[in-house]
């Protein structure tokens, strides 16, 4: 079954906006740029994936997922992630794909292996799979068979909302954890978990060279 892969990713001029208190608006627009570059390589990489999309608005984000190889679904205005995603589902039904796996543009513990994992078992029509984030009050990778199986909805406690949605539709949905998926990058703790995490990296490297201030960046035990 042919499967594609869908990353939604806004303009970075205004990301992060919950980190403002520790990165200046440069330093955020280049977080947000790193975490999508280390992302999407990761999904490059990973084997089985019929295409892999990129729903954007934004120029620059355009030129750097087609520079990686990805094709560009050119959303008419930056409206929010789930209008992005049912755009992008949208135009990636119309090709004719059977499944989609959803995943965010700030998740830059994922390696391909992952990817591969959440795909590696046979895929029934209809049928959904999510992994939850950390703290499993969002959903940081949603397989979708076929793609517009569900009405989605990000934001606060989509995991919630995704696993009753399923459920409306008599769908029992496969849940997966997995840490490196289930790590994206929003609130100060997070960098503290993501530095206590990661060897390497261009995401690691980019909040380092930053002047974010020690405490922020103290990966300790409590981090975890």
């Amino acid at each position: 079954m042919s499967i594609a892969a869908l990353i939604p990713v806004k303009g970075f001029t205004n990301a992060k906006q919950r980190l403002a208190g520790l990165l200046g608006a440069q330093e955020r627009a280049v977080l947000a740029e790193v975490m999508f570059r280390d992302t999407l390589s990761q999904v490059r990489q990973a084997r089985g994936f019929a295409a892999v999309f990129v729903v954007t608005s934004n120029r620059d984000v355009a030129q750097i997922a087609a520079a990686a190889g990805a094709s560009v679904i050119a959303e008419p205005a930056e409206k929010g992630e789930t209008e992005a995603v049912h755009f992008g589902l949208a135009v990636i039904g119309g090709k004719g794909i059977r499944s989609a796996l959803v995943i965010p543009a700030d998740i830059p513990l994922l390696r391909a292996a992952d990817l591969e994992s959440l795909c590696a078992d046979p895929i029934r029509a209809p049928s959904v799979l999510l992994v939850p984030s950390h703290d499993e009050m969002g959903t940081n990778a949603l397989l979708l068979t076929p793609p517009d199986v569900l009405e989605l909805r990000f934001g606060y406690d989509s995991f919630t909302y995704h696993r009753k949605a399923a459920g409306a539709k008599g769908i029992e949905p496969k849940i997966i954890r997995n840490d490196r998926i289930a790590l994206d990058i929003d609130e100060p703790q997070d960098l503290r978990r993501f530095l206590s995490l990661s060897a390497d990296g261009e995401t690691r490297r980019a909040i380092l060279a930053m002047k974010v201030p020690e405490f922020a960046l103290a990966a300790n035990s409590q981090a975890q």
